[in-house]
Parts: C-alpha cells; sequence; structure tokens
C-alpha cells in the first residue's frame, strides 16, 4: 500500500500567544497531537476532529481536540491541493465558555 503523502503544518504567528496562557506542562501534548492527527489525515472527521460551522473563531473551518477531557480546542483549515494545514488558534475549553488566549469566544 502506498504510503500516504503527509501535509505540512503551518502555524499561525498569534499561536504563540494562545499558548502562553495554557501551563506549560501542556503544551508538548498538544504539539503532539497536532503531529499526529494533522499532518496525515487533516479532513477526515473522527470522534475528536470535526469540521465546523460558520462563521466560527479566526475563520477556521475544523476543530481537533484534545488533551485531559478534551480540554483543548486546535481551530485549523485544510488546503487539500497544496497540502498544508494552518492552524490558526489554540484555546481551552471550560464548561461552556471558550478562551482563546485572554479572550472569550460565544459557543
Amino acid at each position: 500500500m502506498p504510503k500516504q503523502a503527509r501535509f505540512t503544518l503551518i502555524f499561525a504567528p498569534e499561536v504563540v500567544q494562545h499558548l502562553r496562557v495554557i501551563e506549560l506542562k501542556y503544551h508538548s501534548l498538544i504539539r503532539t497531537t497536532i503531529e499526529q492527527q494533522l499532518a496525515s489525515a487533516p479532513d477526515k472527521e473522527t470522534r475528536n476532529r470535526k469540521i465546523l460551522e460558520q462563521p466560527a473563531p479566526f475563520g477556521a473551518t475544523w476543530e481537533l481536540r484534545c488533551g485531559p477531557g478534551n480540554s483543548f480546542r486546535v481551530f485549523y483549515e485544510v488546503d487539500r491541493k497544496q497540502r498544508f494545514v494552518r492552524i490558526l488558534a489554540i484555546g481551552v475549553k471550560e464548561r461552556n465558555r471558550l478562551l482563546i488566549g485572554r479572550e472569550e469566544f460565544g459557543i
């Protein structure tokens, strides 16, 4: 079986600011999950990966859930033709609140 071509991961500059409000001990987990989940089939819907209704935060078309209790949200878009995934935002979901950086988004 031929190996599937990988997608290039591109992080928006704002993501650095988003990560600053997330405890450092989770950064490795988030990075590893992004690499494992989005490098090969980022536009395949799974239990923790779903397409978003518009309008979505940062214009994202997809969401990846990860971390303890799926408390982290990675918002991204996929360009299948050029084979890249652009990570637009990373946030924390607490009950019915979504915090991205220091900003709260309605969900």
